[in-house]
């Protein structure tokens, strides 16, 4: 099974820091973002690794390179200008393959075994990782029943960006900017989203206060 980290977005709300460092590169207890993910799918198995990327997109690849320090291949997928979730996962098909594949979005610091999902056998065309609500998002985005995954409901949980895709989710999809979303929204619809409940540590690095909960949580040893 193959990877991919989401390593596109802006950082707008880590601006000035975003300016001149992609989000993905931003330092948490004296490593970059996106290395806590890397370690943890090599540890967990995977061997061929996607990244994708756009703003300061060349400070990624001179930094990270061909991935030989942690035992895997990275491969680039090079948008130029972000074509959002969907859009950018489309868009480096061609480099991971016609089998399901883990997607974890590079600006959130988790502790999740990625070994899970490298190990599932994929029943639909997704499997998502949920997490209880945080504050920035209390409302909640999918609900859960068992292990069906459903758009909406009495209870909703968050998103954490980690999910096992089939390339068949993105038929029909044309080149350019879309988001996720809705692909996975027609896909409950037709009851073929699974999903689970991860109550570990995950964080979204989306300001600059959750970046300092990151550090906290790697100088606290859980990664």
């Amino acid at each position: 099974m193959r990877a991919m980290i989401l390593a596109a977005g802006r950082g707008e709300r880590l601006r000035p820091l975003t300016d001149t460092t992609p989000k993905p590169l931003l330092p948490v207890a004296g490593r970059p973002l996106i290395e806590y993910h890397i370690q943890r799918l090599a540890q967990a198995g995977f061997k061929d690794l996607v990244i994708n990327h756009a703003h300061l997109g060349d400070q990624i690849e001179e930094t990270l390179g061909d991935g030989a320090r942690w035992g895997l291949s990275i491969s680039y997928s090079r948008e130029g200008t972000a074509l959002e979730t969907g859009g950018g996962i489309f868009r480096a098909l061609p480099l991971l393959g016609s089998r399901p594949f883990l997607v974890v979005n590079g600006d959130i610091w988790c502790d999740y075994p990625f070994d899970k999902l490298r190990a599932r056998v994929l029943t639909g065309l997704a499997h998502l990782v949920l997490v209880p609500n945080p504050p920035h998002n209390a409302r909640g985005d999918f609900g859960l029943d068992g292990q069906r995954v459903l758009s909406g409901g009495p209870t909703l949980y968050t998103f954490s960006g980690i999910g096992l895709y089939h390339p068949e989710l993105f038929l029909g999809c044309q080149p350019g900017a879309f988001p996720l979303a809705p692909l996975l929204r027609r896909a409950m619809d037709d009851n073929r989203v699974t999903g689970e409940l991860y109550q570990g540590c995950w964080i979204d690095v989306g300001t600059k206060e959750r970046l300092v909960e990151a550090e906290k949580a790697a100088l606290k040893g859980d990664r």
